[in-house]
């Protein structure tokens, strides 16, 4: 029997192995880079519980760490650097999540972003984050908002006026086949996740996700941006339809 290949996601951080393995360990700096902000403050403390602690065997001294559906931290010294490796479990081990497992692959690639991210440019600050979902009939976010013709290798600039009316500025952060990470200057500077989600029986057209994380902006400024980022991506099946770039 053939067993397929099990996922493997890195990123490396400019950050010592002890600063990155806190970062897994403490649950409040894991809310200042996993995912986003839901339900109030217990919706995203309450997945950190079970995703990162109930369950979870580690290994301080190795600085690895085994989730309960199987996935593997592994820390690794570089040149003053962490290479950070997610390993995923293989799929069928856990047959009730078979159907997300490529979500969830896609998922640790934007997370292992957004530490870096918050570790490089912020310490691990204290963060506001919007995220938005759903189908776009194979649209991508990226060309929804405008911002597909951004080209370059991460480090490069870019400037662009996009579909919500703001013009961002920043630079390429991260791309993948799947996914483009823009930083953002005017969000402290912030981070824009921009990524594809894949198709499955509960989802088959697929979609697309935004995660917008912003830093030092007060609570006023926010909420309009995120009314203003809501607004957009509620017209999204129009915006779709049309030649956005």
């Amino acid at each position: 029997m053939t067993t397929a290949p099990q996922p493997v996601i890195e990123a490396t951080v400019a950050a010592a192995p002890d600063l990155v393995w806190q970062a897994l360990r403490d649950p409040a700096l894991i809310r200042r880079w996993h995912g986003w902000e839901y339900d109030g403050e217990d919706g995203l403390d309450e997945e950190i519980t079970q995703i990162y602690f109930d369950g979870v065997s580690e290994d301080a001294p190795a600085r690895t760490l085994t989730l309960q559906g199987g996935d593997r931290f592994t820390l690794s010294p570089c040149d003053g650097t962490t290479t950070v490796r997610i390993t995923r479990a293989p799929k069928g081990g856990n047959p009730e999540w078979d159907d997300w497992y490529e979500d969830i692959t896609e998922g640790w690639a934007t997370f292992l972003q957004q530490l870096r991210f918050g570790l490089e440019r912020h310490g691990l600050a204290e963060r506001r984050t919007l995220h938005l979902d759903g189908p776009t009939g194979g649209v991508t976010a990226a060309h929804l908002l405008g911002v597909d013709t951004v080209v370059g290798d991460p480090g490069s600039g870019f400037s662009a006026p996009v579909a919500t009316g703001d013009t961002l500025s920043g630079t390429v952060w991260f791309r993948s086949p799947t996914q483009l990470g823009l930083t953002v200057d005017a969000w402290g500077p912030g981070l824009l996740m921009l990524g594809v989600l894949p198709g499955n029986p509960q989802r088959p057209g697929g979609g697309a996700q935004v995660i917008v994380s912003t830093y030092g902006q007060g609570a006023e400024e926010f909420a309009a941006l995120a009314d203003r980022w809501g607004s957009w991506w509620d017209t999204r099946e129009s915006a779709g339809s049309c030649d956005c770039g």
